[in-house]
């Protein structure tokens, strides 16, 4: 069986979970304390990040970038990274958006103060960095909503990374009550798609000690 080391809110780790479940692809879940710097999960992936896939020939895949593009080569009958050249930059552009800048600007900033900080033991939360979070989130909503008014899903016409690394980051900070879905109807009503679809339900049944998400979090109908 192949095993997913992980963090349940770690968005990375659910963009992941979204694609190996997308895929049809069984998967074990472990979870992984990154700050714990275990000598045997170093051994497998040296940044020490999570999350790391292990296929069921022990092949050690780190970086959630690096799985996806696995996966959609190893495993093409439901592809998730377009078919055109266009496409793909596409899906690749808002992947590396969602990841990199939503990531920095909106996840770091919100759930890694809120929560990643408590979890490893660093301290209180930064309400500096809290407040530059909401900012950055509204704005990015309204991206989001731009896409979704033009285009059926994010990168386009079908399905892609791009939807599910955007759904894992607003999922996670979903759970914690963050996101104001009023501020983007658009974005709402996206979102509203694939948390339907059935390879979202394992985000859906997970919950956290010590926190509540909002009622709303595992509502169907929003």
């Amino acid at each position: 069986m192949r095993v997913l080391y992980h963090l349940p809110l770690c968005p990375y780790s659910r963009k992941v979970r979204l694609v190996l479940a997308e895929k049809r692809l069984p998967f074990e879940l472990r979870l992984e304390k990154p700050w714990e710097r275990r000598e045997p999960y170093l051994a497998m992936n040296p940044a020490g990040t999570v999350p790391t896939l292990e296929e069921d020939n022990l092949l050690a895949i780190p970086d959630s970038g690096v799985i996806c593009e696995y996966l959609d080569e190893a495993y093409p009958d439901i592809a998730l990274m377009g078919h055109t050249l266009a496409e793909r930059v596409e899906i690749r552009r808002l992947t590396v958006w969602f990841d990199g800048k939503f990531g920095h600007e909106v996840t770091q900033n919100l759930l890694g103060e809120k929560h990643m900080r408590r979890m490893a033991g660093r301290g209180n939360p930064d309400p500096g960095a809290m407040r530059t979070g909401y900012t950055a989130l509204r704005y990015h909503l309204d991206y989001i909503g731009w896409l979704a008014e033009t285009r059926k899903w994010l990168a386009g016409s079908v399905l892609s990374l791009a939807d599910f690394a955007a759904a894992a980051h607003l999922s996670s900070l979903d759970f914690i009550g963050d996101v104001d879905w009023s501020l983007s109807p658009s974005a709402k009503e996206w979102y509203a798609r694939v948390k339907c679809r059935p390879s979202f339900r394992g985000l859906l049944m997970d919950r956290v000690a010590g926190m509540t998400p909002p009622k709303h979090y595992d509502d169907l109908d929003f």
